[in-house]
């Protein structure tokens, strides 16, 4: 029985820390403790006792109302997700849970149990293979992720691949492009979106900086994008939050600007960056250095305002230091709330292909750890 898991290519080796970065800023643990907002109001220098206490209650003030640092629960309305399903105070946590055929729901709540909390998104893929069939993988929104989806939100990745199938029916951009698939594969799978009615994120070919020439150009990729994106407008599909995921790796800048579909294609804009260890031979990488990177290069060169989404995040273990993986875990808070627009991480809890790249969590004091992390207010937002 096949594991269903995305069929991702083997990722080419990440940037190490700080390469590419114009702007190397410190990570969040570096930073004075009270936030990225603080620092400004440290810098005036005040002599009168009066306007320090009046300075003092506007700031703390203003931070009650807006600052990273105090947007918790999110109990009031003003937190209720909005029309794209951004979370206004703070960011939502989720996770890619490994699951046999059919058993989607129990191995999410053996998930939730382990971390102490339910999950905000679960993530799921899915191939392009016929869904008038019986395999899972060719069906968006199978029976289980319903269920799943009645209080979770769902990440749809969708991928131009057929698993297990021949190499003549692999999909092709060109081919999607083109409308060649639309009344097997896309209509069905719109019309099926568009049945279940709540609003879920899809993806179409997360790290398609990885899939060239394979698939197609980068400009067959857009084209096709962009094809699937009116195709599902055409026939009324409005509950689809389109999410276009990339690798996040710069030493594929290139790629990632010439495949980027358009800011009027995207509602938010995911990537997928880890602490490889010995599984790349990156050394070892903080949180912080995984992520401020691919963070700030999308922040300076696709778009400055769209939600964004650490749409994959993970570490591997060091066998030599097993306390590793928890103290890297315990960092994920603190550098959240300092990643302007991150509005979502989700945890990679399996492997990827390659010795060392268990990114699974290796022990008791990691799941403890992640835990903790979970639980922390910026990460728990009100889903309706």
């Amino acid at each position: 029985m096949r594991f269903n898991r995305p069929h991702r290519p083997f990722r080419r080796d990440p940037i190490t820390t700080g390469q590419h970065r114009q702007h190397r800023r410190k990570p969040p643990e570096e930073q004075p403790a009270a936030g990225p907002y603080a620092s400004s109001r440290r810098r005036l220098l005040i002599t009168s006792a009066t306007v320090v206490s009046a300075v003092l209650v506007g700031a703390l003030a203003l931070r009650d109302a807006s600052g990273p640092d105090s947007q918790g629960a999110g109990s009031g309305a003003d937190c209720r997700p909005t029309a794209l399903l951004e979370p206004p105070c703070g960011a939502w946590f989720g996770a890619f849970v490994p699951h046999e055929r059919g058993d989607l729901p129990e191995k999410v709540r053996a998930y939730e149990k382990r971390v102490g909390r339910e999950l905000d998104i679960v993530y799921t893929y899915h191939d392009m293979s016929l869904p008038q069939g019986t395999r899972r993988e060719g069906q968006l929104l199978t029976r289980e992720e319903r269920r799943v989806g009645e209080d979770h939100l769902l990440l749809l990745s969708w991928e131009s691949k057929w698993w297990g199938g021949t190499k003549k029916q692999q999909p092709t951009w060109k081919q999607i492009a083109s409308g060649e698939l639309d009344d097997k594969v896309i209509d069905v799978q719109a019309e099926r979106i568009k049945d279940y009615g709540k609003k879920v994120f899809l993806s179409f070919d997360l790290e398609m900086d990885t899939r060239t020439p394979d698939n197609g150009t980068p400009a067959e990729y857009v084209k096709a994008y962009r094809h699937i994106h009116d195709r599902f407008r055409e026939l009324g599909v409005d509950n689809v939050v389109w999410t276009w995921i990339t690798t996040g790796y710069l030493d594929h800048a290139d790629e990632m600007k010439r495949m980027y579909p358009g800011d009027q294609y995207v509602d938010w804009i995911g990537y997928n960056q880890y602490n490889y260890y010995r599984c790349h031979n990156t050394g070892w990488m903080t949180f912080a250095q995984t992520q401020n990177a691919a963070h700030d290069w999308i922040r300076e060169n696709l778009s400055d305002d769209k939600p964004l989404m650490l749409s994959e995040f993970g570490t591997a273990e060091d066998w030599a230091r097993p306390q590793r993986q928890a103290e890297w875990y315990a960092r994920v808070p603190g550098v959240l709330k300092g990643l302007e627009g991150v509005k979502a991480a989700l945890q990679w809890n399996y492997r990827d292909p390659g010795p060392h790249c268990n990114l699974a969590l290796a022990n008791d004091a990691a799941w403890d750890s992640l835990r903790k992390a979970a639980a922390d207010p910026y990460l728990n937002q009100p889903l309706k």
